[in-house]
């Protein structure tokens, strides 16, 4: 009786120990688990806000300069328009447009892991803001290689090769030219206003961060 006694009270405390380890060891591994994930979650967090702040950052930029030249834009179609309603049969010149835009930049962003960092309605900002830039720039560039082909070879031309005399109007095939100036224009303007859409965004993610 006192020997299945002692033997109970020799295995209890062997059990509480191997207990107590396991609970440490549980202890331990979750720990680690949660500090993991921790950081790879402050990561996450920095790596985040990086991209956004650099995004941003950008966009304020964009916008900027953006004002000054549709300013210039606005104004340079604004005067061509009013000298050919008045008959003045105003001179045309090349039209050039130049960007640094890279459509792979934003291919490598989603690539990197951007698409996983930013919120729904950040990345549908962002694509929409790509969208507007690929396109306009794609019909820009499309008037820029038909400037190339049928007003730079010309420029020596008598205003008479652009303009029929008798009506001041302009050829059927130069037409394109006030039409150009227009849709500048209208991409300088979609492009502030997807610009500032999406800056609106990325501030609006980052305060929720």
């Amino acid at each position: 009786m006192g020997g299945m006694t002692t033997s109970r009270m020799t295995f209890w405390p062997r059990l509480g120990r191997w207990a107590a380890e396991l609970v440490l060891v549980f202890i331990g591994v979750y720990a680690a688990f949660w500090l993991n994930n921790f950081q790879q979650h402050q990561q996450e967090a920095e790596r985040r806000d990086r991209i956004l702040a650099s995004i941003e950052q950008t966009l304020r930029e964009g916008i900027e300069s953006g004002k000054i030249n549709r300013a210039k834009e606005e104004e340079d179609a604004a005067k061509f328009q009013r000298a050919l309603d008045a008959g003045e049969m105003p001179p045309l010149r090349p039209f050039v447009f130049t960007t640094d835009y890279n459509p792979g930049d934003f291919a490598t962003l989603l690539q990197s892991g951007g698409i996983e960092l930013l919120d729904l309605e950040t990345l549908t900002a962002l694509r929409n803001d790509e969208s507007v830039i690929r396109w306009g720039l794609s019909r820009l560039q499309r008037y820029q290689k038909l400037s190339d082909e049928l007003i730079v070879p010309n420029l020596d031309q008598d205003i008479s090769f652009f303009y029929d005399p008798e009506t001041k109007k302009l050829r059927t095939r130069f037409e394109i030219y006030p039409e150009a100036l227009q849709a500048t224009v209208k991409f300088a303007r979609d492009l502030e206003r997807t610009h500032t859409e999406l800056l609106k965004q990325i501030q609006a993610e980052r305060q929720h961060r």
